[in-house]
């Protein structure tokens, strides 16, 4: 059978998790509908989930269509969680974007479609909910071509609209050939020429351009009713793009979801692009395959391996992590990340001592979406949790690496950033149900960064100017292109000495640099290894190794952060904040009201327009400040207003550039890092 891995996206409430349920229903893996207010579905299966009747991890679940197996994923719908859909993206072969026929075409469903279109991910649409009062066809085809698809394509009509009775008809968009014949020179030939076109020919072109995501057929329906249900999963079947894969190739998959089991043991799922991955295998680096879980009429079974296309459940790799790629998929990950490290010919050197095989590439695990921008500190109640919290904490980073922690063990502080206040009530929530954790929160912050404002240079040498540590280090840092991340250069001899320090002078530098002048990351920065020496392994007469004598990667560990630091002083930093682009919709007669309000909130129109009887206005607005503007927002419009906003890029802060309580050690005042890391020595 063939496999299509299908991801269920939409703004939340839109009814994607009772759709899912209608889906399994439909095709008789279940033989009663789970309801999401009672909290009984298949794929909301945390208590949470339950109580709060939103989806908070994405799940799992398999049924078939004809001959092709669906995989189903069921993602989280509020923004809060952008960050479980963002790695559902990587896995998927298709997509079906859920929107309600009540609320329309909402802020969250044109961020999905926009990523969607952007990463070529072929979605059909599904105009849920028919059978609610207020329920609209025309309207909401019309806002769903303006605002998500332009080449959406009506697949049925509507009798009965917004009463229980709501039933679907199939029907043939009159623009059909119109909207297909943007995408197929031949097709438009013959539209133009006003030359017959069978229904043959325009299914043929609208099942390739669905597949390749440039045609977004629209299905109307009710999840809770099942109208129109049938033609949706036909339309899965047909106009979606099977998994592809070659079997017997070298074995190449990622990870992206991580559970614990009822026992605490790591379970990876996985999406296997080529290959077949087999019990007992090994994974380099994580350990043997112990188990294997696939998915099948609704649950996960027992295999003895999984093969290309398809989604496995994995036991036994201790220390694996969303984003990890399994077999060719993990040696290039590897190859990548020693490429970038210092020099691209020791990319081969560094895969033999981990153990792996570097192949060719066969894709990425993509990042779509920005990462938290907000920070709070998250507190025991109790003082002696505090170990737990930690542990607590570092569990779910492991479902959700986009859930930074930064652990202050001076002042005992644990930092967690995330993307909002929802997120925030949901992590205390778990704490207390899953570990017994009760904690508090202090109020959230916005994450700025750092950028250099100009060059610096500085350089420590072995016994000179009171440097303790045997060893010499050189650090250039200047400012790199915008959205480089840090980079890392030579300019000194490869031989100069032993790779090992190389290493160690730069995986400090990188970590040095999540704390900047200002105590922001340092982002956009090039730091180059200017000067370097050592004194080589020596002993004593009788043969025992001195260490007072010889030079060690600690030394350079050590020494890296205060030379680091005083290139940073004379280069200068620069505080940015997050800035998110806005695209607001309010009554036009309204428009006098909301500027005044957008100024004060620092948002800078940069296009308006009148539409009908609304305007919309489109800018740019601190990260910080868009609560406010959402609270706002209600009275402002008379509850009409409509917001959208996503990540833009970083903006420089005015005035007096924010400060961030720095964790650790501070290499900024050299007697009293000395102090300390000289003592821990």
């Amino acid at each position: 059978m063939k496999t299509l891995n299908l991801g269920i996206l939409a703004h939340v409430d839109a009814g994607k998790t009772s759709l899912t349920e209608r889906l399994l229903h439909a095709a008789g893996v279940i033989d009663e509908l789970g309801s999401v207010d009672q909290g009984s579905t298949r794929t909301d299966t945390l208590a949470l989930e339950r109580r709060r009747g939103i989806t908070i991890r994405s799940a799992v679940v398999s049924f078939p269509i004809g001959d092709v197996t669906v995989n189903l994923i069921d993602t989280p719908g509020h923004p809060d969680f952008i960050a479980e859909v963002e790695r559902v993206l990587d896995v998927l072969d298709g997509a079906v974007l859920a929107v309600s026929a009540v609320e329309g075409v909402q802020a969250q469903t044109r961020v999905l479609m926009r990523t969607l279109r952007r990463l070529g991910i072929p979605a059909l649409i599904f105009v849920n909910k028919i059978d609610r009062r207020g329920a609209a066809y025309g309207e909401v085809l019309d806002a769903i071509r303006a605002r998500l698809a332009p080449s959406g394509v009506a697949m049925s009509a509507v009798t009965g609209l917004g009463t229980r009775a709501a039933a679907v008809t199939p029907a043939a968009d009159p623009r059909l050939a119109e909207l297909l014949a943007d995408h197929d020179e031949t097709l438009l030939a013959a539209y133009v020429d006003d030359r017959p076109i069978t229904d043959r020919r325009l299914r043929q072109a609208l099942t390739r351009q669905a597949r390749d995501g440039l045609a977004h057929p629209v299905f109307f329906g009710s999840a809770i009713t099942g109208a129109g249900v049938p033609a949706l999963m036909d339309g899965i079947r047909d106009l979606l793009p099977a998994a592809e894969g070659d079997a017997s190739g070298p074995p190449s998959g990622a990870v992206f979801k991580v559970e614990r089991g009822p026992a605490g043991e790591r379970l990876a799922y996985v999406r296997m692009f080529s290959g077949t991955l087999r019990v007992r295998d090994t994974v380099p680096g994580h350990g043997k395959v112990t188990a294997i879980g696939v998915f099948d009429r609704g649950t996960a079974v027992r295999a003895d391996a999984v093969g290309a296309g398809r989604i496995g459940l994995l036991s036994g790799l201790g220390g694996i992590r969303v984003g990890d790629y399994i077999g060719d998929q993990l040696a290039d990950q590897h190859a990548d990340h020693a490429a970038d490290h210092v020099m691209d010919h020791h990319a081969d050197r560094v895969a033999d001592r981990v153990g792996i095989r570097v192949g060719p590439a066969r894709g990425r695990v993509r990042r779509h979406f920005a990462p938290p921008s907000l920070e709070t500190v998250v507190t025991p109640v109790r003082a002696a949790d505090r170990g737990a919290l930690h542990a607590a904490l570092t569990q779910l980073a492991e479902q959700d690496p986009l859930i930074g922690l930064r652990q202050d063990d001076v002042r005992q502080e644990t930092y967690v950033s995330l993307y909002g206040e929802v997120q925030k009530e949901v992590i205390q929530q778990t704490l207390a149900e899953e570990f017994g954790l009760d904690v508090t929160f202090e109020e959230t912050t916005t994450i700025c960064v750092e950028r250099p404002a100009g060059t610096g240079a500085a350089a420590e040498f072995i016994a000179q100017g009171g440097n303790p540590f045997l060893g010499t280090v050189g650090l250039r840092v200047e400012p790199g292109p915008i959205g480089s991340g840090v980079t890392f250069r030579l300019a000194v001899e490869l031989g100069s000495m032993p790779y090992t320090f190389m290493r160690a002078v730069e995986e400090t530098a990188r970590q040095t640099l999540q704390q900047g002048l200002h105590g922001w990351e340092v982002i956009d920065c090039a730091v180059t290894l200017t000067h370097t020496g050592y004194w080589a392994r020596q002993s004593h007469s009788h043969g025992v190794f001195d260490k007072s004598m010889s030079s060690t990667a600690g030394d350079f560990r050590n020494l890296t952060p205060l030379v680091l630091m005083d290139a940073l002083k004379q280069a200068g930093t620069r505080v940015h904040e997050p800035l998110h682009r806005f695209h607001l919709e309010i009554p036009a007669d309204l428009l006098g009201g909301v500027l005044p309000v957008l100024s004060r909130l620092r948002a800078v129109p940069t296009g308006s327009r009148p539409h009908g009887d609304t305007y919309r206005i489109e800018g740019t607005v601190p990260a910080a400040l868009v609560h406010g503007l959402e609270r706002a927002l209600p009275s402002l419009t008379r509850g009409e207003g409509v917001l959208e906003t996503a990540f833009d890029r970083y903006q420089r802060v005015p005035g007096p550039p924010p400060a961030r309580r720095r964790i650790g050690h501070d290499p900024r005042n050299r007697k009293e890092y000395l102090l300390h890391v000289v003592r821990m020595v």
